[in-house]
């Protein structure tokens, strides 16, 4: 295993000659192997952040790339299997795959035999497409059997049809994505899919709790020609907090089931706090906000964040495989054809996912699930925890900064710690400030019109007592910096 490297960001002079030595031009003959590996590993490498290496890069949720993960991709290239058709006489790529999603089920507390449709995906976003394009496609389909036309079925398929023809035979005039503080992910989703961003409307609480206003969420499900997607935000990235409560799970159940409409959890952040169920000393808040999970049409998670495998992977949950294959059937191509004879059969995923070209992500995920295990796993994210909580509390013990929103106690949060300085002057310049010490990266953020600051504790090497310690010093040491030159200043 390679040592922690000691900070996180190349230095300007390290950037600086990468730039300068990037080749301007195409050679007309090749440079060589050796020289061409040389430019890389001597110039470029070390021009390369350390946000998967390092314990002590808080930003962008990236997580980090165990050891056993980064072995097992590298059999990935060196293998470079065909990832995207059941060839079980040839290969046993897709058995991983299927097994790899099974076991990840198992891990985050579902059955996997309720969750047939199952892929991995390049990432969330693309997990979120697949949920907003199946869930379109169920929507239109239900409000077809619900009206009182004689509509045909066949032709109310957004897949076959097209998504104009298909709401026209359906009598659907919109389609709405009801959400709160969704990922940006999702407002691209619907942008790609024909949708639209304005499609994606916010039914919050005004209290600014991240929870839904149950009122108007049900009002709105109940508008006439109007087919809806309501889309959970199972972990708010930018605060941690959940969209919902276990009881407020199951009534949105309740109205998906009542009005037709299609559920959707965007699991990408907070959806690992499964694993905490069976013990009891685990905050009931995070608990609740995963509780009933299960009830989804959907689920999308990100591998890197919750998995610390290698960035490249995303996964997707869904109940209903016959929407899954008609929205995303290979049709065409007689050679591709390698539909399922039984129930029981692994689906190729080119017929359920959006590439027909893909990598064999199952192998770093399946290489780490056998690795940890649940209780390690679990161990994993207590240490996070931990930290991210410890976090929390020395800013809220600070007379320079303060955790946001206010009034946010430490044993709320997850994994993320969002805070600013009470100065307005340091707060300015406060991401800056910690970023140029390269010992610590934090991103930099929004919070009720404000700037902020964020912390993402992800990465598997995250050391509670050793990280606090360096968080500690960096933050004191740019309070104290910015106090001295104040006083120089005045």
């Amino acid at each position: 295993m390679s040592p922690i490297p000691e900070t996180v960001l190349p230095t300007s002079s390290q950037l600086d000659k990468a730039r300068s030595s990037l080749v301007k031009t195409l050679p007309r003959e090749g440079l060589g192997e050796q020289t061409a590996l040389d430019h890389i590993r001597n110039d470029i490498c070390p021009a390369l952040n350390n946000s998967s290496k390092s314990p002590n890069y808080y930003g962008f949720v990236t997580g980090g790339t165990t050891p056993a993960a980064a072995f097992a991709d590298n059999l990935v290239t060196e293998f470079d299997q065909n990832a995207q058709v059941h060839l079980p006489n040839e290969t046993i790529t897709t058995d991983v795959e299927d097994r790899a999603l099974s076991l990840l089920c198992e891990l985050l507390d579902l059955e996997p035999a309720d969750w047939k449709h199952k892929i991995f995906t390049t990432g969330a976003t693309a997990s979120n497409i697949l949920g907003l394009a199946c869930g379109r496609q169920y929507i239109i389909e239900e409000a077809a059997r619900r009206n009182d036309s004689n509509c045909i079925l066949f032709k109310a398929s957004v897949a076959q049809s097209g998504l104009m023809q298909a709401m026209r035979y359906a009598e659907v005039d919109d389609i709405r994505i009801l959400t709160t503080v969704p990922h940006s992910s999702l407002a691209k989703a619907a942008s790609i899919l024909g949708l639209g961003r304005d499609a994606v409307k916010l039914f919050g609480r005004k209290d600014k709790s991240h929870k839904f206003d149950m009122t108007l969420l049900e009002y709105e499900l109940s508008k006439h020609k109007i087919a809806s997607i309501v889309a959970i935000s199972c972990g708010d990235v930018n605060t941690g907090f959940y969209a919902t409560t276990g009881a407020e799970m199951s009534k949105i159940r309740k109205l998906c089931n009542q009005y037709g409409a299609w559920l959707h959890v965007d699991g990408a952040f907070g959806l690992m706090a499964r694993i905490l169920n069976s013990d009891p000393s685990s905050s009931t808040s995070i608990l609740d906000g995963v509780a009933n999970i299960e009830l989804a049409d959907s689920i999308t998670g990100d591998g890197h964040k919750l998995l610390n495998v290698p960035y490249d992977c995303g996964f997707f949950f869904s109940r209903h495989p016959g929407i899954g294959l008609e929205v995303f059937q290979n049709q065409g191509a007689a050679y591709l054809c390698t539909s399922p004879v039984d129930d029981n059969a692994i689906i190729s995923p080119l017929n359920i996912g959006l590439e027909n070209s893909r990598r064999f992500r199952a192998l770093p995920v399946y290489a780490n699930l056998l690795i940890y295990g649940e209780e390690g796993y679990r161990k994993m994210l207590w240490e996070q925890m931990e930290l991210a909580q410890r976090i929390a509390e020395f800013i809220s013990n600070h007379e320079g900064y303060e955790v946001l929103p206010k009034g946010n106690h430490p044993d709320n949060v997850f994994i993320v710690v969002l805070f600013k300085a009470k100065d307005e002057t340091l707060n300015d310049v406060l991401v800056t400030r910690i970023n140029e010490t390269s010992k610590i990266y934090v991103s930099g953020t929004v919070w009720d019109g404000e700037k902020a600051c964020r912390f993402a504790v992800s990465n598997w090497q995250a050391d509670a007592e050793k990280d606090i310690k360096i968080i500690g010093d960096v933050l004191e040491r740019v309070h104290a910096d910015f106090l001295v030159n104040s006083l120089r200043g005045s």
